[in-house]
Formats: structure tokens, C-alpha cells, sequence
């Protein structure tokens, strides 16, 4: 009796295992992003299928995909880990981040609607009172938040894709230095900036606020860094 030849994957499966991918991928990435996975430990692809219910196959796929997003990195015949972010390239992650942070304050100080300036206003709000509570996660969040609206706001979606990407590298590195009470509200008192410099429409200031708030974010890191004695 002949063996009955395999069965090409169809449009559905197919579809399958590339939303399936995407979904280990995505929860993964929110492990690492939330510091559940702490940078230079392992992922031990067994593990993750397990916990998720999963085969290895888009647990695979997924670790390739954050690797090509710079979270993770793989050793020759040690696995993959989470990638560590070294000072020197957290500093290039911070200047790249100014640069497109000012074009997009730009671009909304000449173009915004009431509503989006309310919304930011809101945001601004909120980060103050989590500054005054010392809410740290809080206030981690809605920063987030306020930049990731910033950049929809701004309308330029490839500049988003972009700083999207910093933003993810960032987050292997940067949640330490906003960790103080001080640095809370001297980092809201620069969006408080930010946001006046879009309300009077003027758009240079814009720019040069919005380029300072990422310069001074690269400051607290690197007094951070100093006071923890990391490199």
C-alpha cells in the first residue's frame, strides 16, 4: 500500500499559524516590555509553548520576529535571550528619539485639532497626579501614552513606525530613569512645554521643546546609570 503523500498546507492553515505566531509573539513581547522577562535571561522556547499552549513551531517564528525588532538576540548554541542594551547604545536610541520626537511636536504645532490638544492636555493631567502620588508605573504608562499620541497625532506614519521601533529598545533600559519623584515632575513639566508650544501654534518651539524633553530624558538616564554604578 502506498504511503498517502502529505497534504500542502492550505490558505487556512496558513492563516492560522501566522495569527497563531503573532500572538505568542505579542505576548512575549509584553513580557519583555513589562520586565517579566528581564533582559539577558533566556527563553527557553519549551517553556513558552508550554505556558501558552502552543507547539514549538510559532513559538520559533515569533523569538525570529522580536530578534528582527531588536528585543531579543540569539547565541550560537545557547539559545535566545533577551537582548541587553549597552549606555553607548541606549545614547543612540535617546538621539534618534529627540530627532523624530521634534518633528512630530513640529508638525502638531502647525496642524492640531482642539481635540487632540485635549487629549494631550488630559494626559498631562493624569501624569501630574501620578507624579504627586509617586505612582511610578502609573506614570510610566500614561508617558507612554501621551508620546505614542504625540506621534499619531502628528500624522506621519512611517516617522510612528519608526519610533515605535526606539520605543521598543527603549524599554530594555529606560524604565530606571524615571524612577524619582523629581524626575516625574521635571519629565511632565517638559510635556507641560510641549503641549503650550502646540496650543500657541509656534512651530521652531515646538521642535526645540520636543528635541530638550528627549535630551533631558538622556540626562536622567545617564545620572541613573551613575548612581547605580551599571555600564
Amino acid at each position: 500500500m502506498l504511503d498517502t503523500p502529505p497534504v500542502p498546507a492550505g490558505p487556512i492553515d496558513i492563516v492560522r499559524t501566522q495569527s497563531l505566531t503573532t500572538l505568542v509573539q505579542r505576548e512575549l513581547e509584553r513580557l519583555i516590555l513589562a520586565g517579566e522577562i528581564k533582559p539577558g535571561e533566556r527563553i527557553n522556547e519549551q517553556h513558552v509553548a508550554q505556558r501558552l499552549r502552543v507547539s514549538r513551531g510559532p513559538v520559533r517564528e515569533a523569538l525570529r520576529g522580536l530578534e528582527r525588532a531588536g528585543l531579543v538576540e540569539a547565541r550560537v548554541n545557547r539559545g535566545v535571550y533577551v537582548r541587553e542594551v549597552s549606555v553607548e547604545q541606549a545614547l543612540e536610541l535617546y538621539e534618534m528619539r529627540g530627532l523624530i520626537t521634534g518633528f512630530a511636536c513640529a508638525r502638531l504645532a502647525a496642524a492640531s485639532t482642539a481635540e487632540q490638544r485635549a487629549e494631550l492636555a488630559a494626559l498631562v493631567e493624569r501624569m501630574e497626579r501620578a507624579a504627586v502620588d509617586g505612582d511610578q508605573a502609573l506614570y510610566y504608562a500614561i508617558n507612554l501614552e501621551f508620546h505614542d499620541r504625540l506621534m499619531q497625532f502628528a500624522g506621519n506614519a512611517r516617522a510612528k513606525a519608526m519610533y515605535d521601533a526606539l520605543v521598543k529598545e527603549s524599554h530594555l533600559c529606560r524604565r530606571r530613569s524615571l524612577f524619582t519623584p523629581r524626575n516625574m515632575a521635571e519629565s511632565n513639566a517638559e510635556h507641560a512645554a510641549i503641549l503650550d508650544a502646540i496650543r500657541r501654534g509656534d512651530v521652531e518651539a515646538a521642535r526645540r521643546v520636543g528635541e530638550e524633553h528627549i535630551v533631558a530624558g538622556r540626562r536622567r538616564f545617564l545620572d541613573a546609570v551613575a548612581a547605580t554604578g551599571a555600564g
